[in-house]
């Protein structure tokens, strides 16, 4: 279990030493607010929806996070390619404990990253409906953050090249974070859009959330629970395997 936290601790203080990713990864989230939040907030507001800003802060907050999480993996290329992985191989530590505390950590660095972004929502005037289902809503955080961690860890063990992962994460990730009802209400799509929507598994991560915060949603807290432990648990079965195999 040392070995664990030895990798889940220097994650998180490598995210804290970088000053400039941390004020860098707040650019985005805070881009979308107010460009989507604003200019799209009149229209929203005529069509008898109440407040956009309400509406949308969950789908930022779980698309920071989710950016963060993914990318995560890329520490996986940089250890290989600098030799600190080699080094990590060949202590006297099971690989699936390595790969766990990277999860662990790289889940952590993302959580922090939403609950920052959550305080710039609060500042552009989203306000959370129910502040006592606040540990639902860092529960749907935490699920969101280990499933997509494990996808990005799982993925770089399969790379050598940071600009190959660079690619496939950024065509998957916008893809992802579209078609997962965090700018736009899931209802009313086209059937072979809303069939792409239900077998997102970011689509039930953003609904859980957006439950939690503002009420909002269109499957059980269950349902999106339950999907986002199953698929978790496959990622990091399938991420232990891959990370085993991986040659340095």
């Amino acid at each position: 279990m040392k070995a664990i936290y030895i990798l889940w601790l220097r994650q998180i203080k490598k995210y804290f030493r970088s000053r400039s990713r941390i004020i860098g990864s707040m650019a985005q989230p805070l881009l979308f607010l107010v460009a989507f939040g604003y200019g799209f907030g009149s229209v929203y507001e005529k069509a008898g929806e109440g407040s956009y800003i309400q509406y949308l802060a969950p789908g930022i907050i779980t698309m920071s996070m989710v950016m963060t999480a993914i990318f995560s993996g890329i520490d996986v290329i940089w250890d290989r390619k600098f030799g600190f992985l080699k080094e990590t191989m060949v202590a006297p530590v099971s690989r699936w404990k390595i790969f766990l505390g990277k999860i662990l950590g790289g889940s952590t660095v993302a959580t922090i990253q939403g609950l920052i972004v959550f305080g710039l929502t609060l500042v552009v005037g989203f306000k959370p409906i129910n502040w006592w289902m606040m540990p639902i809503a860092l529960m749907f955080s935490l699920l969101i953050n280990l499933l997509f961690t494990a996808l990005g860890t799982m993925i770089a063990s399969k790379l050598e090249d940071m600009q190959g992962f660079q690619l496939i994460m950024n065509f998957l990730i916008m893809p992802i974070v579209f078609l997962s009802g965090a700018f736009f209400s899931l209802d009313g799509l086209p059937k072979g859009i809303k069939f792409i929507t239900k077998i997102n598994p970011l689509t039930y991560g953003v609904d859980g959330l957006r439950g939690a915060l503002i009420g909002i949603n269109s499957f059980s807290f269950w349902n999106d629970a339950g999907i986002l432990i199953l698929l978790s648990v496959i990622f990091l079965a399938l991420g232990t395997y891959f990370f085993e195999k991986i040659k340095v």
